[in-house]
């Protein structure tokens, strides 16, 4: 089912969390000498709603009335959400600067070997 959720975004005050930016991202990686880069495999699907947005979310058809469960792409504000909720897991990685998160892409960089062993295994516990 989909439905067009464009005019909520009208009504929608904007979250003004900061997605990071592409080229301060570049100069980053361009400093390494091992990039490992993953993506959260649905990661927006695995987000669930509060109560109420599920509530202003919904598909109202002629038979029956639906509910998303999890944060659906095209909603203003989802791209910031993720971006604060992925960041709170990883404060001490991201301030370390060898891990950078564009919104559901995730970026380990390192000079050796063994310190990208230890940083792998680290994000992936």
């Amino acid at each position: 089912m989909v439905g067009d959720l464009g005019a909520l975004d009208t009504y929608t005050a904007p979250d003004k969390y900061p997605i990071p930016r592409i080229q301060e991202t570049f100069t980053q990686l361009s400093k390494a000498n091992l990039i490992t880069s993953m993506d959260a495999l649905k990661g927006f699907h695995q987000t669930f709603l509060t109560p109420k947005t599920k509530i202003l979310l919904r598909i109202i058809t002629q038979c029956d009335i639906y509910e998303y469960l999890e944060i659906r792409f095209g909603i203003k504000n989802a791209p910031s959400h993720y971006q604060r909720m992925i960041n709170t897991i990883f404060p001490t990685e991201l301030s370390g600067g060898w891990l950078l998160i564009y919104i559901d892409d995730i970026i380990i960089c390192s000079d050796s070997w063994s310190f990208h062993l230890e940083r792998l295994a680290r994000v992936l516990d």
